[in-house]
């Protein structure tokens, strides 16, 4: 592995992401979105969409995961995204969620409604903390 694979990991590196404490659910069918909205009305939702090309991406994922500090029963289920691999799941979220394509993103729905999103070196787990 070179380098750049070393810091950033390689494309294999998608193992390793998925060993996580988070207990994340994979988001990969655009049916799994009806779901979601109904589960907002008794938890709070977060959807992490993440690009597994993207060195910003991966490095903003890990930083989240290692900051990510919330109980197993905190009010929030956590949706991960793999948008290189599920890019229509992606759009249909923009589109029902109101909330403008960015990558990476966090969005947090609460009673069907999006109440927090952010991108890039935004995305915080000390703000999905405080929300739930």
């Amino acid at each position: 592995m070179g380098l750049f694979g070393k810091l950033f990991g390689d494309e294999g590196g998608a193992k390793k992401e998925n060993a996580s404490s988070i207990n994340w659910v994979q988001l990969t069918e655009i049916s799994q979105l009806g779901e979601i909205e109904k589960e907002s009305e008794l938890q709070y939702i977060a959807i992490l969409k993440h690009s597994t090309r993207c060195g910003i991406s991966r490095m903003v994922l890990k930083m989240f995961e290692s900051d990510y500090d919330l109980p197993e029963d905190a009010n929030v289920k956590m949706y991960f995204l793999d948008l290189i691999a599920n890019r229509e799941v992606s759009n249909a979220v923009a589109d029902q969620f109101g909330v403008r394509h960015e990558s990476p993103q966090l969005i947090v729905i609460h009673n069907r409604e999006v109440v927090h999103h952010a991108s890039h070196q935004s995305i915080s787990a000390g703000k999905l903390k405080e929300l739930v």
